[in-house]
């Protein structure tokens, strides 16, 4: 985890990472690639997410088991082979070459861990009136 250091007070700050979960509503709304959103309430039982400001979607901490680790997958430099040492055979003395045969290679990099999963669901109007109801009953 990331920490960040207080110098006025010497304390320190844990950032907690959390996986944002759209697996339930993956077949029932289209999600355009780089679509804007605003994510509010994360320190609420249930944030709400609205994507493109049209879908609305309310949220649900999991606890995972164990620990998730989160990873980053970048395309890895192909293997370059250089022809070294004097040989009649040895056409490309001094070059490199790349095998055309090769497959493309990725490169896996850890990026943070977490406990914490947020699973997301379309939010419809019941999740409202009980939200609405339960701010209420807080007030009062």
């Amino acid at each position: 985890m990331e920490k960040n250091k207080d110098d006025d007070y010497g304390e320190e700050e844990d950032s907690e990472y959390v996986l944002l979960d759209l697996e339930a509503v993956r077949g029932q709304i289209d999600i355009p690639p780089n679509a804007p959103y605003t994510l509010s309430g994360l320190d609420t039982m249930n944030p709400i997410l609205i994507i493109d400001k049209k879908v609305k979607l309310i949220g649900e901490y999991e606890e995972t088991i164990g620990t998730c680790f989160v990873f980053s997958e970048d395309e890895a430099s192909p293997v370059v082979h250089e022809e070294t040492g004097p040989s009649e055979a040895n056409l490309f003395s001094g070059k490199y070459i790349i095998d055309p045969n090769q497959a493309p290679r990725k490169q896996v990099k850890p990026v943070t861990r977490l406990q914490k999963i947020l699973k997301f669901r379309l939010l419809l109007d019941e999740d409202v009136q009980v939200e609405t109801n339960s701010q209420n009953n807080s007030i009062l």
